[in-house]
């Protein structure tokens, strides 16, 4: 053994295992295409609160897949040793929307593709599934939903309220029914025919009807 073995350093050789200018391409693009990830979850959200910091996350995920690729790409006994340290990390954060996977396994997929270098099938791959989302997801359906929550004195009362909704709308459901001694509570869900939704002010203003709430529902139903 020489004395300059003595610093030699096996780390340090990896060191030019991967191209730098390789390295500020990828994650440039990862970066613009991270980016535009964001603005099409931004574009396309239709939860109740908007998080800012997952759409952050959006674009970090998609930059860090893209180094982590690389760095399985240049040495393949780093990435079995990745391969088992990455097994044993447990996310453990609720998905609220079912769409937001949609997002994080699409971030994640462009930073892979983006690593193996295959450049446009990353470009024109992310612009046809953002393009996709923004037609599909922003979709309005020809009738709109609500769901109208009211309370009545009596049977009769009732029975009013529910003919007088099935006139001014397409259709008209029952959710749930609440009834009790001089009170009657209903849920229904509707959908109008246009955005006009002047018909709640006639409809509390209907005898034995107390009070009426119209409440905008984006949430999953039967179609």
């Amino acid at each position: 053994m020489k004395f300059s073995d003595v610093f030699k350093s096996s780390f340090l050789e990896n060191v030019t295992g991967v191209n730098v200018v390789d390295m500020l391409l990828a994650l440039v693009l990862a970066f613009c295409i991270g980016m535009f990830i964001f603005f099409v979850y931004k574009k396309t959200y239709m939860g109740v609160m908007y998080s800012s910091s997952f759409g952050v996350t959006l674009i970090a995920l998609t930059m860090i897949t893209t180094v982590v690729i690389l760095a399985v790409t240049s040495n393949v006994v780093l990435s079995l040793g990745m391969v088992g340290a990455l097994s044993i990390v447990r996310f453990r954060a609720a998905i609220k929307e079912p769409l937001d996977i949609a997002f994080l396994f699409w971030a994640i997929t462009e930073g892979i593709v983006l690593a193996a270098g295959l450049i446009p099938l990353a470009v024109f791959g992310g612009a046809v599934i953002g393009v996709m989302l923004l037609i599909f997801v922003n979709r309005k359906s020809h009738y709109n939903p609500y769901i109208v929550v009211f309370q009545c004195e009596d049977h009769k009362s009732e029975e009013a309220v529910r003919k007088y909704l099935e006139e001014q709308t397409v259709r008209a459901t029952v959710k749930s029914k609440t009834a009790q001694k001089g009170l009657i509570e209903l849920n229904m869900e509707i959908r109008l025919k246009d955005d006009n939704t002047d018909f709640i002010n006639s409809l509390s203003e209907m005898n034995g009807v107390k009070t009426a709430v119209l409440v905008s529902y984006n949430g999953e139903y039967m179609g």
